[in-house]
């Protein structure tokens, strides 16, 4: 499951707009020719792109844990979200996308279906079993969150939001204490994560009692 207070990591402004223009783009008749003006006689040569270099998950981990401010962690975060979100087939992606939107209009069982067809599709990424945990948080089937919050952490133990998510579920069941290691755990990965030492202190309280 994700941190609070956001359902879901929100995609980077400038890569919501690059995917909405280039799916615009697509969709665009191709511009009429005008015979009253002449085509250029020699196209221009464009460059090769260059392929993408993957992600690495361990440094950007590493810079995580060493980050200096807050605005410092928030980008890295937005780098290892994106990662895990978008690491598998265009198909799958396109899944991913349709059960964050669904899930934000809170059409719970129409996001339900779409992660339930991104695990058939890619049962090894992490994020959909992390997002379907969240489906089922917002529903209120702490058993199946928690089950799938397990299977996430089976396959990226540094899921700093899945285990956000099981604090959650555990406040929600009034176990403080569970609910106080697991948020340490999600601490000891991203240790800037929003808010994270006034929910510490709160759980603390709620726990042990306020010594004051």
């Amino acid at each position: 499951m994700i941190r609070r207070p956001p359902l879901r990591p929100a995609l980077p402004a400038l890569l919501a707009l690059l995917l909405a223009g280039a799916s615009a783009l697509a969709q665009s008749p191709p511009p009429a020719e005008r015979p009253d003006r002449p085509r250029q006689a020699e196209p221009r040569q464009v460059q090769p792109r260059q392929p993408q270099r993957p992600v690495n998950l361990d440094t950007l981990f590493e810079r995580l844990r060493s980050a200096e401010t807050d605005q410092a962690a928030q980008a890295i975060e937005s780098q290892i979200w994106a990662a895990w979100t978008f690491a598998g087939t265009p198909a799958v992606t396109l899944l991913m996308r349709r059960g964050m939107r669904n899930m934000e209009a809170r059409a719970l069982e129409d996001a339900l279906e779409d992660f339930d067809a991104v695990l058939a599709l890619a049962p090894d990424l992490a994020e959909a079993w992390n997002k379907r945990a969240t489906v089922y948080f917002l529903m209120g089937d702490d058993a199946n969150s928690v089950r799938d919050i397990q299977e996430a952490l089976r396959r990226e133990p540094r899921h700093f939001g899945a285990l956000s998510g099981l604090s959650l579920i555990y406040e929600r069941q009034q176990n403080y204490e569970a609910a106080l290691r697991a948020f340490e755990a999600a601490l000891a990965i991203h240790p800037r994560l929003e808010g994270a030492e006034e929910r510490r202190q709160d759980l603390r309280r709620r726990a042990f009692g306020d010594p004051t």
